[in-house]
């Protein structure tokens, strides 16, 4: 079988379990029943189950991949349709990523050496909070494993959007500008997207305070790796 027809294959499954995974949510509207959450386990079952090579995956998964470019820039859509609000709120949002940018940097990088691993494991670990590509270039740029690298991007952004409800219940956050600036700034294009579910302005929100954590990450990671190790 080509390497086409395999792709194929792979996307059209991958598709198909996340549209079962979205009728899931939809039925019982939980956190632990994101249609995100339920496809990565169901796929990752399944590679385990049927004991396909993760590389063979990703012959298609690569090809879904590309499509994160075009999701990121639709995000302006709600941006524009807010911007005079956004404009008012300029500074508490960038003021606030900023702090959640550092907090995100600080606690992994502490975390990681209070558990005794690795600087390599460190290096990888410390930018997670922002969006796959940036976190994979900040990590070879340091010389962490820009692989592994993925996996805490995906990790932090799917406990951000199934931990927030709590979290935001615990903590009585219920302003639409501070769960945006969290999930943004904590589970990138993730947490966009959980707040985008729940209205077009926190999504917005989360939407720029993505673009500015990722700005902020590359800028103090280097930085703030050296302060602390």
């Amino acid at each position: 079988m080509t390497e086409f027809f395999i792709g194929i294959i792979t996307i059209l499954i991958t598709i198909l379990i996340y549209h079962f995974s979205v009728k899931i949510h939809k039925k019982w509207d939980y956190p632990f029943t994101l249609p995100i959450l339920i496809s990565t386990f169901v796929i990752i079952i399944g590679l385990l189950f049927f004991d396909i090579p993760y590389d063979t995956y990703l012959i298609g998964g690569d090809w879904i991949s590309q499509l994160l470019g075009p999701a990121v820039v639709a995000l302006a859509y709600p941006l524009y349709n807010n911007r005079h609000l956004l404009k008012k709120l300029m500074i508490p949002v960038i003021s606030g990523t900023f702090l959640g940018a550092i907090v995100g940097i600080t606690t992994g990088i502490a975390l990681a050496k209070w558990a005794g691993f690795e600087n390599e494991i460190i290096y990888t670990i410390s930018s997670k909070s922002v969006t796959t590509p940036v976190s994979m270039a900040i990590t070879d740029s340091i010389g962490g494993i820009t692989p592994l690298a993925a996996v805490f991007v995906m990790i932090a952004g799917i406990s951000g959007a199934v931990l927030s409800q709590y979290i935001f219940k615990y903590a009585k956050i219920n302003h639409y500008l501070g769960k945006g600036i969290a999930l943004g700034s904590a589970s990138h294009a993730i947490g966009t997207a959980t707040a985008l579910e729940n209205s077009e302005i926190e999504g917005s929100i989360s939407s720029i305070a993505m673009i500015i954590s990722a700005i902020v990450v590359s800028i103090l990671t280097p930085w703030l790796l050296h302060l602390f190790l």
